[in-house]
């Protein structure tokens, strides 16, 4: 597993195990329900939640979509577990509409609110499509990353967990992003967690 096996890399001090729960198309309120026995069987260390993508593209009331985010990750914190969220992915095809984008604003209000570490795909991702690395070099079929996609993703939010979740203070540069707009630091992830839409899970 590419998670895995990054963190494994960058923390080779910690014993990493990082199961995926993700499944096709489940959006944040049915992981959300899901995501309670999931903690309960596995006692992660921490959630890893890429969500947003399969609520957005199902076109689900965004209010609710905030709500039951909100809920869950509030549900996880209260259980002393760390939760890091992953916005939706970018795509040239929604780069344009005001629903797919006003979802990605929504994941990053939780996460602000809530105070918990952010990666910042969409803005990752639509940087990448500005340079020489093409949309079709990221996603595969039904908006989901490919290998080198799922490589870069993985890259990209071990480095937000170390930053955030391992160091802190140095994560508190500035968190603030617009959906659209490269944040300037990336709040964390870290290790054993749950997945799109359900959390991804990792461990000692």
């Amino acid at each position: 597993m590419k998670l895995e096996n990054a963190l494994e890399q960058a923390l080779p001090d910690v014993q990493v195990e990082v199961e995926a729960r993700g499944l096709p198309g489940e959006v944040a309120s049915g992981a959300g329900e899901r995501l309670r026995s999931m903690v309960a069987e596995m006692e992660p260390d921490l959630v890893v939640w890429q969500v947003g993508t399969n609520d957005a593209l199902a076109r689900v009331d965004i209010e609710a979509f905030g709500e039951a985010l909100d809920e869950s990750v509030q549900w996880v914190k209260s259980h002393g577990i760390d939760i890091v969220l992953i916005d939706p992915v970018f795509t040239e095809s929604l780069a344009d509409d005001a629903y797919y984008t006003q979802m990605v604003r929504t994941v990053q209000e939780v996460a602000r609110r809530e105070a918990v570490p952010l990666v910042h795909r969409y803005a990752a991702m639509r940087f990448l499509s500005t340079q020489r690395t093409t949309e079709a070099h990221m996603l595969g079929r039904h908006f989901r990353l490919n290998d080198l996609g799922l490589r870069c993703m993985a890259e990209h939010a071990t480095r937000a967990i170390t930053l955030s979740l391992l160091q802190p203070e140095a994560a508190k540069v500035d968190t603030k992003t617009e959906a659209g707009a490269p944040a300037k630091s990336d709040p964390p992830d870290a290790a054993r967690g749950t997945s799109e839409s359900a959390p991804t899970a990792a461990g000692k």
